[in-house]
C-alpha cells in the first residue's frame, strides 16, 4: 500500500510555514539580529516551530484524542492508569526513532504516571513496513514491548531480523496483509498527516506536536507541561 500521500500535506504546509517565517522575521527586527540569537541559540527553531504546530493542530488533536492515546492491543509501555500519555509514532529503520529509545525508556523508568502509546508509522521503505506488520501480529499477541525491543537490537530490520525476533517470540515472521493490521497502519498514517508529519519521531504528549528526536530533556519538560496543564 503506498500511504505518502497521506502525509504529502503536512509536508507542504511546514515547509510553507518555515518559509514565512524567514521572510518575515528579518523585516521586523533586523538580519543581524535574527542571525546572531539563532547563532547563539539554535534551539529556538525548534522551539518556535513545535509552538507553532501546538497551535496549528489544536484542532486535530481535540478530535482525535482518544484516537490517539488508546494503544492497538499492547502496544504500550508504562502506567496502566497513566495521568499523562506520550504518543510515538515512529519507524523501525529511524534512525532518529533509534536514538530516541534511551531517551522513552528513561521517563518511563522515572515516571511512573507515564504511559507511553506506540504508532507504527513505516515510512522508509519495504522492510520497515514488514517490521510494522510483524508488530502488529506481536501486538496482539501481547509481546509488543519484547519484539519492539529486542528488533530495535537488531539494528536496522531486515526480512531475517524480523523473522528472527519473531520466531523467538513465538509469533510469525511472515508478514501478513490482515485488515485489522492494514487498517491501524492507514489510521496511523491519516493521523501523522493531519499533524503534518515530516518524518520519525512524531511525538504527542499534551497539546504539543514534536517532530524530532528532541531528547530526554525537552520530551521530560513537554511531560510535565502536560500534566500541569491537566492539573
Amino acid at each position: 500500500m503506498n500511504w505518502g500521500p497521506a502525509i504529502g500535506g503536512g509536508i507542504i504546509g511546514a515547509l510553507l510555514t518555515g518559509a514565512l517565517g524567514a521572510a518575515l522575521a528579518p523585516r521586523l527586527i533586523g538580519p543581524a539580529a535574527v542571525r546572531a540569537a539563532l547563532i547563539a541559540n539554535p534551539e529556538m527553531l525548534l522551539d518556535a516551530g513545535n509552538a507553532l504546530r501546538a497551535r496549528q493542530y489544536a484542532p486535530v488533536l481535540a478530535a482525535n484524542r482518544i484516537a490517539l492515546e488508546t494503544p492497538f492491543a499492547s502496544s504500550w509501555k508504562g502506567a496502566a492508569k497513566p495521568d499523562v500519555t506520550l504518543v510515538e509514532f515512529y519507524d523501525y529503520a529511524c534512525a532518529y526513532c533509534r536514538r530516541s529509545l534511551p531517551d522513552v525508556d528513561r521517563l518511563l523508568a522515572e515516571d511512573k504516571g507515564l504511559r507511553v502509546v506506540f504508532r507504527e508509522l513505516p515510512i522508509l521503505g519495504a522492510n520497515s513496513v514488514a517490521a510494522a506488520r510483524v508488530a502488529l501480529a506481536a501486538s496482539k499477541a501481547g509481546k509488543f514491548g519484547a519484539y519492539h525491543d529486542a528488533l530495535y537490537a537488531e539494528g536496522a530490520p531486515t526480512p531475517e531480523s524480523v523473522a528472527a525476533v519473531a520466531g523467538k517470540l513465538g509469533v510469525s515472521g511472515t508478514p501478513q496483509d490482515i485488515p485489522e493490521y492494514e487498517s491501524e497502519l492507514k489510521r496511523n498514517f491519516q493521523l501523522a498527516g493531519q499533524l503534518g508529519a515530516r518524518g520519525t519521531p512524531l511525538f504527542i504528549v499534551g497539546d504539543r506536536v514534536i517532530n524530532a528526536a528532541v531528547g530526554y530533556d525537552a520530551l521530560k519538560a513537554a511531560i510535565a507541561d502536560a500534566r500541569t496543564r491537566k492539573g
